[in-house]
């Protein structure tokens, strides 16, 4: 096991010797003259012997501390470029991103050229995937979390929230325009997706028709029922882009196909959605790469 002197007393010397003053070393190292003194005093102590000719003026090294000194120097210097190397590594990195899947697949992934036109020298990893990882272990650099509230996590901002209306085909409406009536929804085939997590608020059918019935009570009590059901939303999205029926989807996720008319409202009712949040760790040595990150992402919201 190596026995070292204190670092401080090591730092204090070497910017000692290279400047030949304790006022400028002082002054390199954020710290008092008496401070930048007492530890050379005490790297003396272990020493054995004086590193520095105090007396005449000007200050000088002894032998002992010309034997010292570029080995310090030298030292220090190989410290600063090996950081320097590790700095530069991890910024030629790809900045990681973790996405919920529909999200990475409808909405962001679409939009990765505009990414790439303003910042080329900032490559992405996109992660898709509804398993939340771990930030504090390296899993990823940046996380898009699609939650109802504010995560407590890490740092975390809110980046945009959605809201969730019945979509479809146009083809599939009179005259491809929103339903007036909701009871006509009943009409048309249901599609339905599983959530991971589900409550009295999650915008699904059984909302959107409990929310209808706030309007129209004499609703069909049956009409919560789906001619199709998936586990995964992608799959709900895609049955709904071939024109298998409707769906209550995000006007977030689908803002391309809404967009380019691909798919239209089904009816006008909506229900609120959840917020989606970019979250990072406190001290990522990456912040400026996150900030541009995010600012990009409202840009093209």
């Amino acid at each position: 096991m190596r026995k070292l002197p204190p670092l401080n007393a090591l730092r204090s010397f070497e910017s000692a010797a290279r400047h030949l003053s304790f006022r400028l070393a002082a002054a390199e190292l954020g710290v008092t003259p008496t401070a930048i003194s007492h530890q050379i005093r005490l790297l003396e102590d272990i020493c054995g012997q004086p590193l520095f000719l105090r007396r005449p003026r000007p200050l000088r090294l002894t032998a002992a501390g010309e034997l010292l000194f570029p080995v310090l120097r030298n030292g220090f210097d190989s410290f600063n470029a090996a950081l320097a190397n590790l700095s530069e590594a991890v910024t030629r990195r790809a900045l990681r991103v973790t996405t919920p899947n529909a999200f990475a697949s409808n909405w962001l992934v679409p939009r990765l050229p505009k990414w790439r036109s303003v910042q080329p020298g900032i490559a992405l990893e996109v992660i898709g995937t509804d398993r939340p990882l771990n930030l504090a272990s390296g899993e990823a650099d940046v996380a898009i979390r699609y939650t109802r509230r504010m995560p407590a996590e890490h740092v975390a901002q809110e980046l945009f929230r959605d809201t969730y209306f019945a979509v479809c085909r146009p083809d599939l409406l009179p005259d491809g325009r929103p339903l007036a009536a909701a009871a006509d929804m009943y009409r048309l085939p249901r599609i339905h997706y599983d959530w991971m997590k589900t409550d009295a608020e999650t915008p699904n059918w059984r909302r959107w028709w409990r929310a209808a019935r706030e309007l129209d009570p004499c609703l069909p009590r049956d009409a919560e029922t789906c001619q199709l059901s998936f586990r995964e939303e992608a799959h709900a999205i895609a049955a709904v882009l071939a024109g298998q029926g409707v769906a209550i989807c995000s006007d977030i996720v689908l803002a391309p196909e809404l967009a380019r008319g691909e798919l239209v409202k089904a009816h006008e009712l909506s229900l609120p959605g959840l917020g989606y949040y970019l979250l990072h760790s406190p001290e990522h040595p990456r912040k400026r790469a996150i900030v541009l990150f995010a600012d990009w992402l409202r840009s093209v919201i």
